[in-house]
C-alpha cells in the first residue's frame, strides 16, 4: 500500500424514511441532485456532497446526525428561517447549536 496516496473525498450515505420528502428538503437547502439510480441520489453544493438512499432502517436513521458548518452562522440562520422549513416538514428540528 502506498502511504503517500491522498484521499480525494469522503462521502456519507443518508437513509430516508420518506425518500421524496428528504429529496425535497435537501433541494430546499440549495443542494443540487444527480440521480445515481432509482433509489440513490448524489447531492452536491460547492464541493460538499453526500448520497441520499431510498433505504430505511429505524435504528440507523434515528441515530444519524448531520452537522453542516457554514462560514456565517447568523446569515445562514436567517436563510433557514426564510425557508420556513418547519411549516413544510413535520419533523424538522433546526438549531444554532447554542443553548438559550
Amino acid at each position: 500500500m502506498d502511504i503517500n496516496q491522498q484521499a480525494k473525498s469522503i462521502r456519507i450515505f443518508i437513509g430516508a424514511k420518506d425518500f421524496e420528502i428528504s429529496r425535497s428538503f435537501y433541494q430546499d437547502l440549495g443542494f443540487k441532485e444527480r440521480v445515481i439510480s432509482e433509489k440513490m441520489l448524489l447531492f452536491t453544493n460547492e464541493g460538499l456532497s453526500f448520497y441520499l438512499q431510498d433505504y430505511y432502517v429505524k435504528d440507523w436513521i434515528e441515530n444519524t446526525m448531520i452537522l453542516l458548518e457554514v462560514s456565517n452562522v447568523d446569515k445562514y440562520w436567517i436563510f433557514l428561517q426564510q425557508l420556513e422549513l418547519d411549516k413544510k416538514y413535520n419533523d424538522i428540528k433546526l438549531n444554532t447549536g447554542s443553548e438559550e
